[in-house]
């Protein structure tokens, strides 16, 4: 059974409805965000880097991320309305949280440098936020969940 690591709570300060998880050394990164954004759907993965489209266009969002031993089991919770999974390289073991307009010094520490994690993100309050931007900047009403583990590879 897999054993929870570490869980971080951070606020994510949405603009133009997208944000970012990359790793933290910007120099590690071939095409740091938002260079070359495109809208790809609710994630992109690419080198080093994990696109995450917003439901809303401007707010503040909460992010929980986990970090795990091995791949969490699946909990039958209600209420996701968007999920994906892929991979993301870190060598530094430390994501940066990167906003649209601007630097964020907010980061996850994934507790250790490894080259390849395995990455699950689950989001809800996406229909609400996207309601609600259009007529003021909510805070808390979208939230997400990313889960991080070993690749094993």
């Amino acid at each position: 059974m897999a054993e929870l690591l570490s869980r971080q709570e951070r606020e994510v300060e949405i603009q133009f409805a997208s944000w970012a998880l990359q790793e933290a050394d910007d120099n590690l990164v071939p095409v740091p965000y938002p260079e070359d954004l495109t809208s790809g759907g609710f994630l992109s993965f690419r080198e080093r880097r994990i696109d995450v489209e917003s439901g809303g266009h401007t707010h503040t969002a909460l992010l929980t991320a986990e970090v795990w031993d091995a791949r969490p089991t699946e909990e039958a919770e209600d209420g996701w309305e968007a999920e994906g999974e892929g991979e993301i390289e870190s060598p530094t073991g430390e994501l940066s949280v990167r906003e649209m307009m601007g630097y964020s010094a907010t980061y996850i520490e994934l507790g250790r440098p490894r080259t390849l994690w395995k990455a699950r993100i689950r989001c809800s309050g996406r229909e609400a936020v996207y309601r609600l931007a259009q007529i003021d900047v909510p805070s808390g009403v979208e939230r997400y969940l990313a889960q991080f583990w070993p690749s094993g590879r």
